[in-house]
């Protein structure tokens, strides 16, 4: 990687734009069009938006400025479940009901396909194209993560991606790895120094972040389990290159013999104690590994874009992005208040007062956001956000994600070989989505 960082951001950012094409039906478009006519009269609107418990005071600092620069809407907050899969059941209660309670909702990064099928959220495009948003500046995975049969159903809010940890006492800034191979190598090398009892941790739990690592792994050599047309594509020389390196770093002697039951808790456990050389995790992780009160290893963190395969680097997408819940009677003033929160002002006040990485790659370069946030200016911070993609994008990840996470688990116990997992995905997956 030769150019700077924000030429790189912008290069990486543009390449990962996927197609969109139209999932509603003419009936339903003819009422989105009725809905997105409809105006306030210059009453003033209460609108209600629904997210997960926010611990900072990011969401309350972005909602009072929304209100101070929209006199005529009001924002009601309702607050949801903390556990993401308890919050996803209730709004899947709510919109199967036609509820028209909630106007504007948060969305975790592998919803948006699902909503968008079923047919709880409006599409996005006419209002981005009324109002001339340059979707050009947002982190292009995170975006692409939104998109479903041709249309725009959420803008994303903050991001977060896969990335490489590092001791700074033991690994200097020139040996940082730049290939999987290169990782092996170093972790091998660098085993037991400082203390350390592993060379590299990773997510290897039978589990959604199982999955997160074995898309960086495949999309790092050229292949996908699904591609942007929704077609099954994980039968391919790609994908079965990237798994049989993920196999391989799973079952060295460079990770822990356990690394079977090893989730992001396990994996920040033993970086922070100084157990492991290289970890892959969340961005968190920085912070997390340089809290003085807790960590052995605190001002001795490095961080850096994952390790290459033969087509570059790859970063699983995390993060959470906004949409308009489809029966809402405001879909004019939910629009005003999404575009706000998901835009360059309402993101600068979460990265401020939230810590959240914004998708807005211009706020990298604002002073304000770096003083609340170095991390964010940081190089390998900023390189490894670039090389985000996302999850396989389809109505029903949740069955998609199991199917991944049961033969990934199988290749790496040695129950099936690369290639059988990869054919009974490729069937399996193929079933499911037909159905």
């Amino acid at each position: 990687m030769k150019k700077s960082s924000k030429a790189k951001l912008l290069t990486v950012f543009a390449s990962l734009s996927l197609a969109l094409a139209a999932c509603s039906s003419d009936s339903s478009s003819s009422n989105e069009k009725d809905k997105n006519s409809s105006s306030s009269n210059g009453k003033k609107v209460t609108i209600v938006y629904a997210r997960g418990k926010d611990v900072t005071k990011g969401t309350a600092k972005m909602v009072e400025a929304f209100e101070k620069s929209h006199k005529n809407i009001d924002v009601k907050f309702q607050e949801m479940p903390a556990d993401t899969g308890k919050q996803h059941d209730q709004y899947i209660t709510a919109f199967n009901a036609k509820s028209t309670g909630i106007d504007v909702i948060d969305m975790d990064v592998i919803w948006p396909a699902e909503f968008a099928q079923a047919d709880y959220v409006l599409p996005l495009d006419r209002f981005i194209q009324q109002d001339g948003i340059d979707l050009n500046e947002y982190n292009q995975g995170a975006l692409a993560a939104a998109q479903f049969n041709g249309k725009q159903w959420a803008l994303p809010k903050f991001v977060d991606a896969g990335l490489l940890f590092y001791r700074k006492d033991l690994v200097k800034e020139n040996e940082v790895p730049k290939t999987w191979d290169d990782l092996i190598k170093q972790a091998k090398a660098k085993q037991g120094q400082g203390g350390s009892k592993f060379g590299y941790i990773m997510q290897a739990k039978q589990y959604e972040g199982l999955v997160c690592n074995a898309v960086e792994f495949v999309s790092a050599y050229g292949g996908k389990f699904i591609n942007e047309k929704n077609e099954v594509t994980v039968n391919s020389p790609e994908t079965i290159k990237g798994l049989k390196k993920l196999v391989e770093v799973a079952k060295s002697s460079i990770v822990p013999g356990n690394v079977t039951t090893f989730s992001e808790l396990e994996t920040d456990q033993a970086y922070i104690e100084g157990q492991s050389v290289f970890v892959r995790n969340w961005p968190y992780e920085y912070a997390s590994a340089n809290d003085k009160e807790k960590s052995k290893i605190a001002g001795n963190v490095g961080v850096a874009p994952l390790p290459a395969g033969d087509k570059g680097s790859a970063a699983a997408l995390g993060g959470w992005m906004a949409g308009i819940n489809k029966n809402t009677k405001h879909p004019k003033e939910a629009w005003e208040f999404l575009k706000f929160m998901a835009g360059e002002e309402g993101q600068k006040i979460d990265a401020i007062y939230g810590g959240h990485a914004p998708t807005i790659l211009k706020l990298y370069q604002d002073q304000d956001v770096l003083k609340a946030n170095p991390t964010f200016g940081d190089k390998g911070f900023q390189d490894g956000l670039a090389a985000a993609v996302s999850r396989p994008v389809a109505p029903n990840y949740p069955e998609i994600s199991e199917i991944i996470q049961i033969h990934v688990s199988n290749a790496i116990a040695g129950k099936e070989t690369v290639e059988q997992a990869v054919q009974a995905m490729d069937k399996e997956m193929k079933e499911k989505l037909k159905s």
